[in-house]
């Protein structure tokens, strides 16, 4: 390395360079130096210097370096050269020929204006070159304006440096064009004279959102350097350090589209308002800034003002600083203005800004800026930090109103008041840790330099600080918390239009507290008669008190349009309510029309329909709704008439139907609504039924109690709102109750939200608010929002105001803006505004909640509407219909979606009417239609040239599945409608009795013999509307209300059954006949209109007919099948129920009878006894008639009750009533009693098995008789293994507990078994075995048998 120092001569660095004997990788010119020579400073490195007079040794060694191949070689250096012509062009060429040149530096050399051209024109079509710098070496504007010229066009440079040169505005102009036009350039280093050259390269770079890295430097009045600008794209941080007003604007108009800027810091440069009204464009245009620091930018009032009306638009910057300036209240109320509400239905106009920051010296907040920082605290929900620094405007009276503002702020969470001259005393200290007590998400509190830091008492604070951030243990707040039996009871009227509710509820009142409430309604109607006029009617809610307990009458609208909000008010779980159903004994009591019979059990039958599905639909059920039945206009009516005897049947049949689903009161009022007198009893029942209620139902917690005070407080001292906003509930709760506050900022927030949720719930279940989940408020008064709110939204008339056609559809903004035009007042000062509490979009969310509208893509916030009101009537105008208020435009909803999807593959077209859906698709015709007078089912009728079969599996795969799914939580049954209801178009009030259930229908068809399935008739009523005949009596064949699909499964469960049975009786498969092969398929063909076309159209009609005429003689064919194979199997079914009958003749000379079974009576209905239970009560004994081939149940038979089964029972009887019960089950489902003689026995066991038929109960009961065929056989093949002896014990035990039994019941002559069973002994004459017969085979085959009595 000592010799690597010796100096050379300039031959030695020639030859090295020729013949490449030195790895080159960097090379430094030095010349005007004392002497000539060369040094390798390194093993990759040579420094050459060069005199004056060697000035030819330096174009011969740039020549040289030009002609030979160096691909090590990076950087070359430049030192003090006086450049000329010939030597630039030498460089050039030593350029393009070393591409591996990455770097050149000239340092304070000197070029003329022909060098710098011809050094542009090398570096314009240079393709290596990565780095250029030039230090001191005067290039000037002129050299900056060549330099651009050239990299204009060069895109490989990467870094350009101009150090200690005054390149000038032009030149730096020309330069920003470059920048314009280059994006290749990474970095930008400018050192010059004059900060103005700054302005016009970073406005560059930011304007072209260009990722490179500047810095520009120049020098101070004191000449020392200072720098003006820095860019670095990798924090996206600008840094503004000196710039004039003018440069400033320059730079501020730049950013307007900028992405690339997400911090910039102007702190210190003096700024005018001039400046500010740029940067508000800058604010309302840029999408990425997210942080500004203005601080001591001497910013005035009008500067802020401009910053503030930026921030009206900006929804991106979360940071700005501006303390340090020199603006005052109006600064800061303007300032503060876009981060504040300053109502309920503003929307805060900034909602992304996180951290402010204001305050100095300077700065006077004064009056009006405390206003606006206060306004900001109480309404902001987005603001986490607040810096007010170096204030000695603000008073320590002011300190404590910033604190207090702050105990119903959950969203700040810095505050810093540090140099703050108020910040002192202990009012304000105890302020300050009363807000943390309150407010938990206070997590820094900044006191720095102020009067009460400096004395030393913010230690506290700090501490209390410290435990906020501590996470508490996690317990159930409301686990421990104390519970009370509830206070208010809610009373249901539930009755239809003119059945004297409100007129029972004013008489019912006045019966109470009639010292209050009828004065008060008379001075209502006589203070404000115009508004009453114009008020709609609705729902009416009654409160009083009687003693302790709160009781509240809320009168359920009649009114039809109404029915669709009884769900909102049905009492949730464990609520304390029951229901008092009125019925008028008059159609309209101005005409004297009374009601049949039948109409008061529709009006009865409704509402119990109605309260027993919603009671399903809650969550949990802790007791049966309490039902009372009341009947006015009662002084109208006869006592006597047969009319008012029959309602009291009805009433007593519906009492019977429902049992079990309610509590009915025994005692049925009749009353006259008008009189307090007639209404007293029912009073006085209300009364002791509502504290009967409250002591039965779950107890509540003590807070709900408290809270339904606490909200009534609420309301009176904000004007009595009816609406609450969620976060001012969640508020409250904070501030108010201490078991649902959020203890710290580290507590779990989402478990205490929880709790404020169940609270508001259960609030709700009771009656106090309306509350739903999804809607984010509550309602506080029910009657002011379903008078004055829902019932105009359901009386509301889209189709007038909406140029959506008869669609039914709309937009959500259309219907927004119409319910804000509908439901604004109209007239001054009477009835409030619903907008003054509510937006329409709330209203939305509403309806949505109670499906008063449906959307029509619910993964759309945007999505159009189907507002059912808006849709024409269609020919049968509105019906009540329980289920479907809201149930039936879902489907309107959910079949449009899926129709429309079809409409290009099938030419499918849809269209809406109120309460009809009709759809044309592959040319089968459906309407769906709405129907039922108080009723509860939808009719699909189609129409179509096609067979029964297409139309119905069209309904199967598109109808039936779109309601299934809509109806989750309801069973759906599916019914057969009279062919000619369809063709006719029968309204629907006139085919309550011209359909029949399928699964009806399809049993019916397995009931008969097997010859008898293809002609099975069902018959029809006639129908009579008016007293005139529509329809008369008629029929129509199974098999053509059926498809050819379910007439087959018909067919297949009656294989099925049989192929059971077979495995059953262990008959063998070898014998059975092949099962008919499957229908031809069906041929599908279209018909041109042409000649020929119609040929052939004829030719297809008659091979349909040949295809149809040979599907008949499969089905006959399959059908002689199932006869042959019935016959065979119940040859064998009479001999094994014969061996039940005398299995044993010589048990005591069969002195009982053999053939028993149990029931158990339920619901005023007989259950037949399937299995034995250990334990079951209540039980009855029968027997069966034992005539062979014809036994069957004897009727009006007494028969003996067992209190209870016990084990010995049970072990004793299981084997036989599981060998009775399968062959039982197997002659029910084959209609065995039918096709063999067996008399009445199945038909009337039919009475008391039909629910269990196909039900796995049944199966269960029955062993091996509804498992798969393998099941079966395996079954059969373990009854084969047991012994005909282990047989015959099991029946022995069950004979001789039968015996046993009636002997302790003294039933054990043949008096005593005649006269509980029916039953007399007698002996067949032929082979002399005993049975026991009925009355009437013991007369009628006398002939054949012999009366032996015991």
């Amino acid at each position: 390395m000592a010799s690597n120092q010796n100096t050379k001569d300039l031959g030695w660095v020639l030859q090295a360079i020729q013949f490449r004997t030195v790895d080159l990788h960097s090379i430094s010119f030095f010349l005007s130096q004392p002497t000539s020579g060369c040094f390798q400073e390194t093993e990759n490195s040579i420094n050459v210097n060069i005199t004056k007079d060697d000035l030819f040794r330096f174009s011969q060694l740039l020549k040289v370096l030009g002609t030979s191949e160096n691909a090590s070689l990076k950087d070359i250096e430049f030192h003090l050269v006086e450049w000329e012509q010939q030597q630039v062009k030498d460089l050039v060429i030593l350029l393009e020929n070393n591409l591996s040149i990455k770097q050149l530096l000239f340092k304070r050399n000197k070029f003329n204006a022909e060098c710098l051209s011809e050094l542009s024109d090398g570096l314009r079509k240079n393709k290596c070159i990565k780095e250029i710098m030039l230090s001191e070496s005067g290039i000037g504007s002129q050299g900056a304006g060549f330099l651009a010229s050239a990299l204009k066009e060069n895109h490989s440079l990467e870094e350009l440096q101009i150090w200690e040169d005054s390149i000038g505005s032009k030149g730096a102009e020309e330069l920003s064009k470059m920048i314009e036009v280059n994006p290749t350039l990474k970095l930008l280093t400018i050192f010059d004279s004059k900060s103005i050259t700054a302005t016009p390269l970073i406005s560059a770079v930011l304007a072209r959102n260009r990722s490179m890295e500047v810095h520009i430097w120049s020098v101070d009045h004191n000449e020392k350097s200072r720098k003006v600008v820095e860019f670095v794209p990798e924090n996206t941080t600008l840094r503004v350090y000196h710039l004039d007003v003018s440069g400033a604007c320059r730079v501020a108009c730049s950013l307007g589209w900028n992405s690339t800027v997400r911090t910039l810091d102007m702190t210190g440069v003096r700024l005018k308002s001039r400046w500010a009204r740029e940067f508000r464009w800058v604010l309302e245009q840029n999408r990425s800034l997210k942080e500004v620091n203005l601080s001591k930018t001497s910013l005035k009032d009008k500067g802020v003002v401009y910053v503030a009306a930026g921030l009206f638009k900006n929804q991106c910057l979360e940071k700005l600083y501006l303390d340090g300036n020199w603006f005052g209240g109006v600064g800061v109320e303007h300032l503060l203005c876009p981060l504040s509400k300053f109502s309920t239905l503003q929307n805060q106009a900034n909602t992304t800004l996180k951290s402010v920051t204001l305050g100095g010296s300077r700065t006077k907040i004064g009056r009006d800026g405390l206003a606006a920082i206060l306004q900001m605290l109480t309404s902001n929900q987005t603001l986490t930090r607040l810096g007010i620094y170096d204030d000695e405007s603000l008073k320590p009276d002011d300190i404590v109103k910033i604190f207090k503002g702050l105990e119903r702020n959950a969203t700040l969470k810095c505050l810093s008041l540090q140099g703050c001259k108020g910040v002192k005393g202990d009012l304000v200290l105890q302020t300050i840790m009363e807000t943390l007590n309150v407010n938990p998400w206070i997590e820094d509190i900044d006191l720095a330099r102020t009067p009460l830091q400096v004395s030393g008492k913010t230690e506290g604070i700090y501490q209390r600080l410290g435990q906020n951030e501590k996470t508490e243990q996690e317990t159930d707040l409301l686990k421990d918390m104390p519970m009370t039996v509830p206070k208010s009871c809610r009373v249901f009227l539930c009755g239809q239009e003119y059945a004297g509710k409100s007129t029972l509820c004013n008489s019912i009142s006045q019966n109470i507290s009639p010292s209050k409430v009828p004065y008060l309604d008379q001075v209502r109607i006589l203070v404000n008669p115009v508004e009453q006029a114009v008020k709609t009617p609705g729902m009416k809610i009654k409160t009083f008190k009687d003693e302790e307990t709160k009781i509240s009458i809320w009168n359920l609208a009649g009114q039809h349009e109404f029915y669709s909000l009884h769900d909102l008010m049905f009492p949730g779980h464990g609520s304390a309510s029951f229901f008092l159903i009125i019925s008028s004994l008059f159609r309209k009591p101005s005409n004297r029309e009374a009601k049949n019979p039948s109409e008061i059990e529709e009006d009865l039958q409704y509402w119990l329909r109605f309260i027993v599905s919603n009671s399903k639909r809650a969550v949990q059920q802790c007791m049966l709704p309490s039902v009372t039945i009341v009947l006015t206009h009662h002084d109208k009516i006869n006592q006597q008439s047969d009319s008012l005897q029959a309602t009291v049947s009805v009433i007593q049949r519906l009492r019977e139907k429902f049992h079990g689903y309610v509590e009915f009161y025994p005692t049925v009022f009749t009353v006259d609504a008008r009189s307090s007198a007639s209404v007293s009893k029912l009073s006085h029942h209300l009364r002791k039924t509502s504290k009967t209620v409250l002591e039965r139902v779950p107890r509540v917690y003590q807070l709900c109690n408290d809270l339904a005070e606490i909200l009534s407080e609420w309301r009176l001292e904000n004007r009595n709102k009816p609406v609450m906003k969620w976060k001012d509930f969640g508020e409250l709760c904070q501030v108010k109750i201490p078991s649902l506050r959020i203890r710290s900022r580290h507590d779990n927030r989402d478990k205490v939200e929880m709790r404020r949720k169940a609270v508001a719930t259960c609030l709700h279940h009771i009656g106090e608010v309306i509350y739903f989940d999804e809607l984010g408020f509550l309602i506080l008064d029910c009657e002011w929002f379903c008078g004055e709110v829902l019932s105009q939204v359901i009386r509301l008339d889209v189709r007038k105001q909406s140029s959506s056609g008869t669609s039914g559809f709309i937009s959500r903004k259309d219907f927004e803006k119409i319910l804000v035009g509908s439901l604004q007042s109209h007239i001054p000062g009477m009835g409030s505004n619903v907008f003054e509490n509510l937006d329409a979009s709330d209203l939305v969310k509403m309806m949505l909640k109670l499906e008063l509208c449906c959307e029509q893509d619910p993964s759309d916030p945007n999505s159009s509407l189907l507002i059912p009101s808006n849709l024409e009537e269609g020919r049968w105008r509105s019906q009540r219909w329980q289920l479907t208020n809201k149930y039936f435009p879902k489907i309107q909803v959910h079949l449009h979606n899926k129709i429309m999807g079809l409409r290009n593959q099938h030419g499918a077209s849809y269209s809406l009417e109120k309460h009809l859906i009709s759809i044309n698709i592959n040319g089968i015709y459906v309407r769906v239609e709405l129907g039922g007078q108080l009723g509860h089912f939808i009719d699909v009728l189609a129409c179509s040239t096609k067979s029964p079969t297409e139309m119905l599996r069209l309904i199967q795969h598109l109808i039936i599945p779109a309601m299934q799914n809509l109806c989750h939580g309801i069973t759906l049954t599916e019914y057969v409608l009279r062919t000619e209801c369809v063709k006719n178009l029968i309204p629907p009030r006139c085919r309550k009795n011209q359909f029949i259930p399928l699964q009806q229908l399809k049993q019916a068809l397995l009931s008969v013999p097997a010859d008898g399935i293809y002609d099975y008739q069902h018959t029809w009523d006639s129908v009579i509307d008016s007293g005139s005949s529509i329809l008369g009596p008629g029929f129509d064949f199974a098999r053509d209300l059926l498809s050819d699909d379910d007439f087959r499964e018909v067919l297949h469960g009656r294989y099925h059954d049989l192929y059971n049975l077979a495995m059953e009786l262990q008959i063998s498969q070898e014998n059975n006949p092949d099962r008919p092969s499957n229908a031809i398929e069906e041929i599908a063909s279209s018909v041109e209109p042409t000649f020929v076309g119609i040929a052939k159209g004829v030719e297809a009609v008659l091979q349909r007919l040949k295809i149809i005429e040979q599907e008949i003689r499969d089905i006959k064919q399959e059908i002689q099948g199932l006869r042959y194979y019935e016959h065979r199997l119940l040859i064998e079914l009479h001999r094994k129920v014969n061996y039940l009958v005398n299995y044993n003749t010589q048990l005591e000379e069969r002195k009982v009878p053999n053939m028993f079974y149990f029931v158990r009576t339920e619901n005023y209905s007989r259950r037949l006894i399937t299995n034995m239970i250990s334990g079951m009560t209540a039980l009855r004994l029968h027997m069966l008639c034992e005539y062979r081939r014809e036994m069957h149940v004897v009727e009006d038979q007494i028969g003996c009750e067992l209190m209870q089964v016990d084990n010995i029972t049970v072990k004793c009887l299981a084997p036989y009533m599981k060998k009775f019960m399968k062959l039982l089950t197997f002659a029910l489902k084959i209609g065995a009693h039918l096709a063999a003689g067996m008399g009445e026995m199945i038909p009337d066991l039919g009475r008391e098995v039909a629910h269990l038929v196909d039900s796995p109960v049944l199966y269960g009961a029955a062993g091996v008789a509804g498992a798969a065929a393998a099941g079966a056989a395996l079954a059969g093949n373990r009854n084969r293994s047991r012994s005909s002896r282990d047989v015959q014990e099991d029946h022995k035990a069950a004979q001789q507990w039968v015996v046993d039994y009636l002997r302790d019941q003294r039933c054990s002559s043949g008096k005593d078994i005649a006269e509980k069973f029916g039953l007399w002994r007698v002996r067949y004459r032929d082979d002399g075995q005993i049975a026991w017969v009925c009355r009437r085979h013991l007369h009628a085959r006398a002939y054949e048998i012999i009366e032996v009595p015991v």
